[in-house]
């Protein structure tokens, strides 16, 4: 590892950390509804808004209530998106005139954003109006979004109550969540990324002359190029802060209208993680103990570093399969040498394997699933981190609350499996853990996982779905792993050698993607209400305190045991058994 790598690496993370407490405590405070300094402006909006509704800034809900708000609202999203797809080419802002999208994409389209997802079987920029790019996905983008905070703060409200039912309204913390932390934040990263050369425009495509013109499939000279352009950094601003990663163009960051520079790159990859960390500040300030968010963020931030240090070793080290031929993968150390060394298949040469290493740790360990470069051009083992990162459940980060919820449930499983050590009811901020809470916490890690396994286990079974792999082997099996790994965590991103706009994949993933969400939001909706509903139990000598080293380490261990025991023998047919293919 180079010290361009070092300072990039401690640059990011540093910032990070910067950053978090600020702003988790700034979202905290909207999250408890106390006052915050855009109050004066925004106050006026959100009252506007609750009287055009018809909400009662005071309605409580109870578990079920607010699941169900969330299920209805989700549904509506979903209707609207697939009316707005279908109808696309009889509104405005189509310049280039996009037909109507097939219903099969267009379903699937749906509940990737509604979900969270992103996942994308089309190339935006010959698919979707500029309408349905803004009205559409960028409005999905900041509701998906918000639903996943909402639901951590119900979360967090059950932790802190006591005897209570009341998680709070869902259409109040979906409205102030908005106003407040995701437009603000997205309006002002959309306006350093067009300083950083991010396109937006409305126009129509601009056309280039060619200065070496080239000659065409029909035998004809190609003399001038459309270029695809418009609403693009409004769409990434919230497509990078939500963890949402679904691009404007079908090579997502890599393109250079969304990602211009090395500079554009290490920004986004900050604004990936920056929502997700804050919020473990959010969770101390709300659950009235900050240490215990401290905690959350360290067992995190040791994770990532893990995942990086494995995945830029694995690409660093380069190819196995080029070693012998007149081709450099060695790092250059000679004074004036330019060449990085390593495995540069797949990457951008303004990123190169730093900026791509990083990028594609804090994008597979959140939920975003934006790209800058091709995880399916990534060394085995490299795809293997990435495999993994999102198979643990996206805690590494994760996605904007739906990061930190699962890990709370990853903590409930850690102080249940201490208690069965010393013999105790196991607690978490004085609340027991019983039957309830750990069967439905159980159900948060079983579901998702059983949707990758049975879902890759059917693609690689059908014969419709191996006509759509475009490698044999053990790397082929690695793209429907990665498939149905993305889809049932709702990352988005893919391996690009799989040809996912089929009947099979369109089916099976969407059904993967309303698994991976909803499979786990329920459950632990459930949770926050059963435990809102217990009394506060005082900490005793035999109670594991949680917000202490040993507790961070144990956290880890459990992440980790989890995952290897779950996906161990599916990794070891894919990129483990592609590895060791390759080193013979």
């Amino acid at each position: 590892m180079t010290f361009n790598s070092l300072l990039q690496f401690a640059a990011v993370l540093g910032v990070l950390l910067l950053l978090a407490r600020p702003l988790g405590e700034y979202m905290g405070r909207v999250l408890e509804r106390e006052a915050v300094f855009l109050d004066p402006l925004v106050k006026p909006l959100e009252r506007g808004l609750y009287r055009l509704a018809g909400i009662e800034a005071e309605d409580r809900m109870d578990w079920k209530g607010y699941a169900l708000a969330v299920l209805v609202f989700s549904g509506v999203g979903l209707v609207a998106l697939l009316a707005l797809f279908r109808t696309q080419h009889l509104l405005p802002f189509n310049p280039q005139r996009q037909p109507p999208l097939p219903w099969g994409v267009a379903l699937n389209t749906a509940l990737s954003f509604v979900t969270n997802t992103n996942w994308q079987a089309y190339a935006g920029e010959s698919t979707m109006s500029h309408l349905t790019q803004m009205l559409g996905l960028t409005v999905q983008n900041f509701l998906s979004a918000a639903k996943g905070i909402a639901v951590l703060a119900a979360l967090a409200r059950g932790l802190r109550r006591r005897k209570a039912t009341n998680l709070g309204s869902f259409w109040v913390d979906l409205t102030r969540i908005t106003l407040y932390i995701l437009l603000p934040l997205s309006m002002l990263f959309a306006v350093v990324l067009i300083a950083l050369g991010v396109v937006q425009t409305l126009g129509p495509n601009p056309v280039a002359t060619l200065l070496s013109p080239i000659q065409g499939v029909d035998g004809k000279p190609v003399l001038h190029q459309v270029l695809a352009v418009g609403p693009v950094a409004s769409q990434e601003a919230i497509k990078i802060l939500g963890t949402n990663g679904g691009g404007f163009f079908n090579s997502n960051s890599a393109h250079p209208f969304e990602n211009p520079s090395a500079l554009s790159s290490l920004l986004q990859v900050l604004g990936i993680l920056l929502i997700p960390a804050s919020l473990c500040f959010s969770f101390g300030r709300m659950v009235r103990d900050r240490r215990q968010g401290l905690a959350l963020l360290s067992a995190m931030t040791l994770l990532f570093l893990m995942a990086l240090g494995a995945l830029h070793w694995a690409e660093q080290r380069g190819n196995p399969a080029l070693r012998g031929l007149p081709v450099t993968q060695v790092l250059a150390d000679q004074p004036g040498a330019e060449h990085p060394g390593g495995n540069l298949e797949g990457k951008e040469s303004r990123f190169g394997i730093t900026g791509t290493t990083l990028y594609a740790t804090a994008t597979t360990g959140t939920s975003c699933g934006a790209v800058n470069g091709m995880h399916d051009s990534f060394t085995p083992l490299g795809g293997l981190v990435t495999l993994l990162l999102m198979q643990l459940g996206e805690v590494v980060f994760g996605g904007v609350g739906s990061g930190l919820y699962t890990m709370l449930v990853f903590a409930i499983l850690a102080v249940f499996m201490a208690g069965l050590m010393v013999g105790r009811t196991p607690e978490y901020l004085g609340k027991k853990i019983e039957a309830f809470e750990t069967k439905m916490a159980s159900l948060v890690i079983l579901i998702p996982a059983a949707s990758v396994l049975v879902g890759t286990a059917l693609a690689v079974l059908l014969p419709a779905a191996l006509a759509s792999l475009s490698n044999p082997g053990a790397h082929g099996f690695s793209e429907a792993l990665y498939a149905f790994s993305s889809a049932s965590n709702n990352n988005g991103s893919a391996f690009a050698g799989l040809g996912a706009n089929t009947p099979f994949y369109n089916s099976a993933t969407g059904i993967a993607m309303l698994l991976g969400r909803f499979g786990t939001l329920l459950p632990v909706l459930a949770i926050a209400g059963s435990l809102a509903s217990k009394k506060r139990t005082p900490p005793g000598p035999g109670t594991l305190p949680t917000h202490g080293p040993l507790f961070v380490v144990m956290l880890v261990a459990v992440v980790l045991l989890v995952g290897a025991l779950t996906f161990l023998p599916a990794l070891a047919l894919g990129p483990i058994a592609e590895h060791l293919a390759l080193r013979g």
